[in-house]
């Protein structure tokens, strides 16, 4: 039988994939991808986003190995990318499993044989919940992780389980936030009170403590330590008072992809628990990397002997206007860009004649629904018909926008079609 995995390149190319060739209408996605089309001859349109092969590659590498090396298990997020061929490719690479954040992603996750998913969100939904205790009592295999930081939370999970009559407990993990970020108890008391709400239920399981530190306000290194031992701590806490005895593990998690090095420093001085404790580090955007937040925050910038992360995206556009000197419009604008968190930069521009040369002193100015203005020196400005290549930054808001992504080798070689579900 075709797996969904598989299916997925049964898929007929049709008018709802922005920038694949018209000629190609038709096919499945398997045949095109067996043509090994090159991206600039082979009937491309723009604006078409890429991603590089090699770029994918390296990145599943490096953050594999920095994991290994702390001891920690990756769970990465999948709200990310939403592609189901690179979360294969994570789990392939040694993931725990995935973290997604609201029920739809979970249910894609599932519909392509993810494992397990850590949810980090208290999921309050009884239609979701409901949902939710169907998968894990149909498949004993099937282990799903959730936040928890209130009692009336608690409450109403508790009676949309028992609704649903579900068979198995939920795991939970108490989120720990902190004044002023986003979700999450406030201070280890209100963190016991919830826990105690947990332990009066039936249906829910407490099996650790979790929250992420790239919302705390005015993060830096310092509050983002202080913040992870406050965490630890409170793992310990909990398994000296006994709130652990019903799991045969202890979570303990946190990491965005901003301070995973700080993440693996304060977990490796974690002490020894009751029982054993999995380090889930969360980081997801590592994948893609970007050419803005993430290239600026990568703790491999802070850190070079532990690795390093390569940009993926490319988004290629083409000049469509010079109306006046200094001024280009591209033909791509909000529809098709990361923009919310900074706007894209001037990578590369490709000539007609193909030859290739860099972006310097070219600017994307601003953004119109579908037109990127830029500008620069006369003599660095590109013509009517030359191809501008854009790094953008924020990988969340980049594959959003893209349901069909080309995967291109560096001679231009297209080797792929990665599937995105938002």
């Amino acid at each position: 039988m075709t797996s969904p995995l598989e299916a997925l390149a049964d898929e007929l190319v049709d008018h709802r994939f922005k920038g694949l060739p018209p000629d190609a209408a038709g096919r499945t996605v398997r045949a095109l991808a067996a043509e090994r089309r090159n991206l600039y001859t082979g009937g491309f349109t723009t604006p078409v986003l890429t991603l590089s092969a090699e770029a994918v590659h390296h990145n599943l590498g490096a953050l594999e190995r920095f994991a290994a090396r702390h001891g920690l298990a990756l769970a990465p997020h999948g709200k990310t990318s939403m592609a189901p061929q690179l979360f294969r490719r994570q789990l392939d690479r040694g993931a725990w499993g995935l973290t997604l954040a609201v029920p739809h992603q979970v249910r894609v996750a599932r519909a392509f044989g993810v494992p397990r998913v850590f949810l980090a969100n208290e999921l309050v939904d009884p239609a979701a919940l409901a949902w939710l205790a169907a998968a894990q009592d149909e498949d004993p295999a099937f282990r799903c992780v959730t936040y928890v930081d209130s009692a009336r939370g608690v409450a109403l999970m508790d009676a949309a389980l028992r609704e649903a009559g579900a068979l198995r407990p939920l795991d939970v993990v108490v989120e720990l936030g902190a004044a002023g970020a986003r979700s999450g108890v406030r201070d280890a008391a209100q963190a016991a009170a919830v826990a105690d709400a947990v332990a009066r239920t039936g249906t829910l399981r407490l099996t650790g403590v979790a929250g992420y530190e790239g919302e705390l306000p005015g993060a830096d290194a310092a509050s983002v330590r202080e913040w992870l031992e406050a965490l630890c701590a409170l793992a310990v806490e909990f398994d000296l008072a006994g709130r652990f005895a019903g799991t045969q593990e202890i979570i303990v998690s946190a990491g965005g992809s901003a301070w995973f090095d700080v993440v693996a420093e304060v977990f490796g001085r974690l002490p020894g628990l009751s029982r054993p404790v999995l380090r889930l580090l969360r980081s997801g955007a590592y994948v893609s990397h970007d050419d803005g937040r993430y290239r600026d925050a990568t703790p491999f910038n802070r850190v070079p002997a532990e690795g390093s992360l390569l940009p993926a995206f490319r988004l290629w556009t083409q000049v469509v206007s010079r109306p006046e000197p200094g001024l280009a419009l591209l033909n791509a604008g909000k529809r098709d860009i990361a923009y919310d968190l900074g706007l894209p930069l001037v990578q590369a521009v490709r000539s007609a004649g193909g030859e290739v040369r860099r972006g310097a002193g070219l600017v994307v100015q601003r953004l119109a629904d579908q037109h990127a203005f830029v500008t620069g020196p006369q003599a660095a400005m590109p013509e009517v018909g030359d191809w501008v290549g854009l790094g953008m930054s924020h990988p969340c808001t980049i594959f959003e926008k893209w349901p069909l992504i080309p995967e291109v080798a560096g001679d231009g070689t297209v080797v792929d079609y990665i599937r995105t579900f938002f």
